[in-house]
């Protein structure tokens, strides 16, 4: 009776467990957007070009900066200043965009951490163990990291496997689950031509990880 009993609390710990388990997507891995000023967003093509020439300009040295150099960078300034435009003010503006957009690609999102999650991805193997993936990242497209530009980094999560999953090639598409929890950290990726390092805001130790079925 007492084995009995015993096997249908860890049953019923176990139902527990699954059905606090919360499927999310990738979108879930950002937190809410902060709003910040974008004076940048309603401005003509021509005039971002002008600053953008005007700004390598003036961050450059005076002495690496010849006549013609220097009439340029004077002619777009009264240009842009013509037009209403606060070019100081615009310089100003876009530390703070970038500090925004550079906040957003990398802060995790709170809501979600500390929770058992279940999220589909593409494995980009980081260590294996004979055929098997033992650690690996968990990005949202095929070719992420090596044949275009890396995901932001609250956009990948770097998952422990010690059981392994078989892989077939790169990119297999898997269901990890476990809990997650933030790891802002540098990940070497190797690849057939090369290396590269990529940030990396989540990390897992997963319970379990699955082919992706829909």
């Amino acid at each position: 009776m007492k084995t009995i009993l015993m096997a249908g609390v860890f049953s019923m710990a176990a139902i527990a467990s699954q059905a606090e388990t919360t499927q999310i997507y990738w979108d879930d891995l950002a937190p809410a957007p902060e709003p910040y000023e974008n004076p940048f967003a309603g401005m003509e093509s021509d005039q971002l070009q002008r600053l953008a020439n005007l700004l390598r300009y003036e961050t450059q040295s005076p002495e690496a900066l010849d006549e013609a150099a220097r009439n340029d960078a004077a002619s777009l300034r009264q240009s842009l200043t013509a037009e209403g435009l606060d070019v100081d003010g615009l310089f100003e503006q876009r530390l703070v965009v970038m500090q925004a957009r550079e906040k957003a690609a990398n802060t995790p999102n709170a809501e979600i951490l500390g929770q058992s999650i279940r999220l589909g991805g593409y494995v980009l193997p980081l260590e294996m163990e004979g055929e098997k993936a033992i650690e690996f990242l968990l990005v949202p497209t095929v070719g992420a990291c090596i044949h275009v530009p890396p995901p932001p980094a609250n956009q990948m999560v770097h998952v422990s496997y010690p059981s392994g999953f078989a892989v077939t090639g790169l990119y297999d598409p898997v269901w990890i689950t476990g809990e997650i929890r933030a790891e802002h950290a540098m990940r070497d990726v190797n690849y057939s031509d090369g290396a590269s390092q990529v940030a990396v805001s989540y990390t897992m130790h997963a319970g379990a990880v699955e082919p992706y079925t829909e």
